[in-house]
């Protein structure tokens, strides 16, 4: 045992029994943090969603847009 966790375990000891309650709902939040985090760094995003299709008009991309908004197709 690590002598922090033998910390804790001491803390909670010293704790009375009617104010438990209370640190097992820090100690569930903290749980749910965790789990929370671990989850949001596991997560991995697809960047191939962002990138436009090439056009096949064989024009560069701001000519491109140009043409579309003067058209009023955007």
């Amino acid at each position: 045992m690590t002598a922090i966790r033998k910390e804790a375990i001491e803390l909670l000891e010293r704790i009375p029994e009617d104010k438990l309650s209370f640190v097992i709902q820090i100690m569930r939040g903290v749980n749910g943090l965790l789990g929370e985090m671990d989850a949001n760094t596991k997560q991995v995003v697809n960047l191939d969603q962002f990138v436009m299709p090439p056009t096949d008009r064989g024009q560069d991309a701001d000519n491109y847009i140009r043409e579309l908004r003067d058209s009023d197709r955007i």
